[in-house]
């Protein structure tokens, strides 16, 4: 028997709580710190696994098989996971699929992050969804809670964006309007969702001035998602403000967030987040529901908004949340959720439409 299929040995999660669950480890050999999340998605573990959203997370997923179809080329989101390590139930060490080109197994062991199978996955998610915000220690022996509590606090108040954003401007050629994306930890497929509508794309580092973003003359700017507390990139808020204001906008889930702090809205931690691909919101202006996929652990403070500027235009079906805001006066809009939805459903790939929309109609004012 192969290495890959009988795995590195025992593996250990160790939760602040003293709870030690115990499995086998594939991937990577490493002690890795992170809050311990749940997906619920069937499908789509190589995006999760490549989404840098997911930086700094030990990401349990609920379907009790991952890995049955492989690791393919195709559906990488970032050229490297930013991700603590992966908790599952079964590890397919044998995937079906015409595309694929190497196990979930492989590919941790490629990218050096660990998978620890054989777990209790329900347990987890139950203790997550009781508990609130979780945090653990994925390694090869159980620790001390004493342990797992210092490496909180070595992690704690520490933006994860930097660690995730572009260092240098990325350029996609296309035939139509001109997007500055503003990198927050974005997944590839914003930049292929823009792409397909015809929009030229420049990706930007996160810390990206004004001044820099208009020389760009973009015709319209886009706020990607990302990982961490969004209150976090407080200090570069006044800054993006500057070019909200000049051009139509999108933001997307970390996006959604800054773009409430820009106008002095504020952000708060769910209890246990919305990560999956089936997650309904109802748009308020027509009163229909979507159903979407989400990643994200935080949300906007709808009584912290600011009335004159900004107006909710989704809200969550299950929970009430805010999921999308609107401007009052300007063409600048955002969503909590992914209207990419790699992985989920394209019930809200409009949304990218409706970008372009704004970005034609300004530019067509501006030429008159």
């Amino acid at each position: 028997m192969s290495r890959e299929k009988k795995g590195l040995g025992v593996g250990y999660l160790t939760l602040e709580s003293g709870e030690v669950f115990t499995g086998t480890l594939y991937g990577a050999p490493i002690t890795g710190f992170g809050e311990v999340v749940f997906h619920t998605g069937m499908t789509g573990y190589q995006e999760v696994m490549t989404d840098p959203s997911f930086a700094g997370q030990i990401v349990t997923f609920t379907y009790p098989l991952i890995g049955n179809y492989g690791v393919n080329e195709r559906d990488y989101e970032a050229a490297q996971p930013a991700l603590t390590g992966m908790i599952v139930s079964e590890l397919c060490m044998e995937p079906s699929h015409y595309e694929s080109t190497k196990t979930l197994a492989q590919a941790a062991e490629d990218f050096g992050f660990p998978i620890l199978a054989g777990i209790d996955t329900r347990t987890i998610t139950k203790r997550v969804r009781q508990n609130g915000p979780v945090f653990g220690v994925m390694s090869d022996r159980p620790l001390e809670v004493e342990e797992v509590v210092a490496m909180r606090y070595k992690h704690a108040k520490k933006s994860l964006v930097a660690n995730v954003s572009s260092q240098q401007i990325e350029r996609y050629p296309g035939i139509g309007e001109h997007v500055v994306l503003v990198d927050l930890g974005m997944k590839q497929s914003i930049v292929d969702s823009l792409l397909a509508i015809g929009c030229r794309v420049t990706v930007v580092p996160f810390d990206t001035t004004f001044a820099q973003i208009k020389a760009l003359q973009p015709d319209g700017l886009m706020f990607s998602n990302g990982p961490g507390d969004p209150e976090h990139l407080l200090a570069y808020c006044s800054e993006w403000r500057k070019a909200v204001e000049q051009y139509p906008t999108l933001g997307i889930c970390l996006g959604h967030q800054v773009l409430a702090l820009m106008y002095g809205g504020k952000t708060e931690k769910l209890a246990y987040g919305h990560r999956g691909s089936n997650h309904p919101v109802k748009e308020l202006a027509t009163g229909k529901v979507y159903l979407t996929s989400q990643n994200h652990g935080y949300v906007v403070k709808e009584e912290q908004l600011d009335k004159r500027y900004l107006v909710v235009s989704y809200r969550n079906v299950n929970d009430g949340s805010v999921e999308g805001l609107r401007h009052l006066s300007l063409p600048v809009f955002s969503v909590q959720f992914h209207p990419e939805a790699h992985p989920g459903p394209s019930d809200t790939s409009h949304i990218f439409q409706q970008f372009l929309q704004s970005m034609r109609v300004v530019g067509a004012k501006n030429y008159a």
